[in-house]
């Protein structure tokens, strides 16, 4: 392994949201946002979204490591509907502000 290979910047982990197609949503973690989502919607992503594609990004949060992406995955989960649906709202918000 040459010594760039083992200075590489680790990769981000993330946080995020999906909505199913009957509204339910699907919090998890992974390295590649992208990716996960496409996987998702082809089947492939977990059990829970197989039947319910597609899939739609909703909400999602960057983390340094995967072990704070993990923490911050279970505290989500904890959270109730609404608080959830409070937490895409705030996060739509500040991605599209609105103009004025």
């Amino acid at each position: 392994m040459a010594a760039s290979d083992r200075t590489a910047r680790p990769k981000a982990a993330f946080v995020y949201m999906v909505r199913c197609t009957g509204g339910q949503l699907y919090t998890g973690w992974t390295n590649d946002l992208k990716r996960r989502v496409a996987a998702h919607n082809a089947g492939k992503g977990a059990k829970y979204t197989k039947n319910r594609r597609p899939v739609v990004l909703k909400y999602y949060e960057t983390f340094s490591t995967k072990q704070e992406a993990m923490r911050r995955e279970w505290a989500v989960k904890q959270l109730s509907r609404k608080e959830k649906l409070a937490l895409i709202g705030q996060f739509q918000k500040q991605q599209m502000p609105e103009t004025q």
